[in-house]
This record gives C-alpha cells, structure tokens and sequence, in this order.
C-alpha cells in the first residue's frame, strides 16, 4: 500500500532538470545556455539523424554532415530557445532578445541548409523543410491554439521526422527500412516523453511528496521527490545513451 501527501516547503528538489543546476542559484550564463541545449535530449535527437542517415550504405559524409548541423541547429537551438520564450520552463536568465535571436538563427540556419540540398538531393525536399519549420514554431509557440503542442506531434517531430529526413537527404527516397526504423525512432520518443513528463512535474511544479509505502512484510519505506525521481531520471540517462551508442555503431559500419 502506498500513501501520498503534499506539503508546502521553502526550495525546490533543484534544477528544472536532471541536467541543469538549481534556479535558486546565481548561474553562469555558460551554464543557462548550457541548460537551454539540453544536451542529453538534442544528443538523442541527433543520434537518431545519424541513424537515419546511416540506415542504409553508402553513406555520404557530408550530406550526413549537413543532415547533422541543420538538426542541431533547429532544435538544439532554435526549438529549445523558442520553448524558453514561451513561459521560461527552465528558469533561465537569458534576455529576451538574446532567446529570440537563438531561435531565428537556428531555425533560419537550419532552413538556408535545406535549401543547399534542394539543389544537391531533390526539390522534394522541400516537403521535409516546410514540415520541420511548421513543428517547430506551432509546438514550441503553442501556435493554432496549441493544437499541434500534442504528444502525438513530439513522438513523431522529434523521432521519426528526424529518421526519416536524414534517410531523404541521404537517398533522395524513402523505403519500408526506413518507415520501420521511424518508427523505433517515435516509439523511442514516446518512452522518453512518458518518463520526462512526471520528472519535470515534480522539479517544476511540485512543492513536495511524502509518503510510505508499506510492504506485505510490514516493512516501511519513506516516499519522497528523491526516491520518485531517481529511477525515472536513471532510465532516461540509460535511453540516451543507448540511442547514442546505437548510432554510433552505424557510424562505425559505414565507415570503418
């Protein structure tokens, strides 16, 4: 049996996540856009772009390249400071200005990449570029009323579009491997999503927890923030990694 309560206290578990340090503290300005990043996640996203890439040989390093940098740039960046413009989610102290121009130069960056692959893959790439742009902005921004701010659009715009794009811009088509490996890709999202989701609820918006859970041996252990948190924030460091060290496996076939 497990019992909850709430109760009020004074400061938060810590940073608004696992990655980020405490918002009560004064942090360096390197560390605020090093939290903007959040490495761990743009990591993972940029895994499963190499993974789309390298899904199938031969692999062309600077397609591959580009596929990368434009990824980075418009979610690594522009998504993530456009998210923070909206409601400030991370805590951080980055001026408004400085957040707005992140964001149009990472989506702006990403978009003069795509343009360069119009004329080097296919013009039909122009159909991933207005679909990455459109998800971007509507779901960071909550734009049409947030209609597009869903769990199904961050399933697939942050895991199968990515597969799906870098295949593309490798091979100029699509195939049944790469629907398949999108859909890894979502799947692998939507694992993320359902452990960030009550991570973030109890860094961002949770005073406190307390409770016991009590064994069928009538043993008695203490329920806390802490004790919730450590084992969601310990998978999603395990997912990462292994998505990370997936793609690095088809980097290491296609090229050694």
């Amino acid at each position: 049996m497990t019992m909850f309560k709430s109760t009020p206290k004074k400061t938060p578990i810590g940073g608004p996540a696992f990655y980020a340090e405490p918002s009560f503290l004064k942090r360096p300005a390197f560390r605020d856009w090093w939290t903007l990043l959040h490495p761990p996640y743009t990591l993972m996203n940029l895994s499963l772009v190499v993974i789309g890439s390298c899904l199938r040989g031969p692999v062309n390093a600077v397609r591959l390249t580009f596929s990368v940098v434009a990824f980075f740039l418009a979610v690594g960046v522009g998504a993530h400071a456009l998210d923070e413009l909206h409601g400030r989610p991370l805590s951080t102290t980055i001026p408004t200005w400085q957040l707005v121009t992140a964001s149009s130069l990472g989506v702006g960056g990403a978009v003069i990449l795509g343009i360069v692959g119009l004329f080097i893959v296919s013009a039909y790439l122009a159909i991933f570029i207005v679909v990455g742009v459109v998800i971007a902005l509507s779901y960071n921004l909550e734009l049409f009323q947030g209609r597009l701010h869903t769990g199904i659009v961050l399933t697939l715009g942050w895991g199968a579009f990515p597969v799906l794009t870098a295949y593309f811009a490798q091979h100029a088509n699509l195939s049944i491997s790469v629907v398949l490996a999108s859909a890894f890709a979502a799947l692998v999202t939507q694992v993320q999503r359902k452990l960030s989701s009550p991570a973030r609820d109890i860094r961002r918006r949770t005073a406190s927890i307390e409770g016991i859970q009590v064994l069928l041996n009538g043993e008695t252990r203490p329920i806390t923030s802490e004790s919730i948190l450590a084992p969601l924030e310990s998978s999603l460091r395990a997912l990462c990694l292994s998505t990370m060290a997936l793609a690095l496996a088809f980097l290491f076939l296609r090229f050694l």
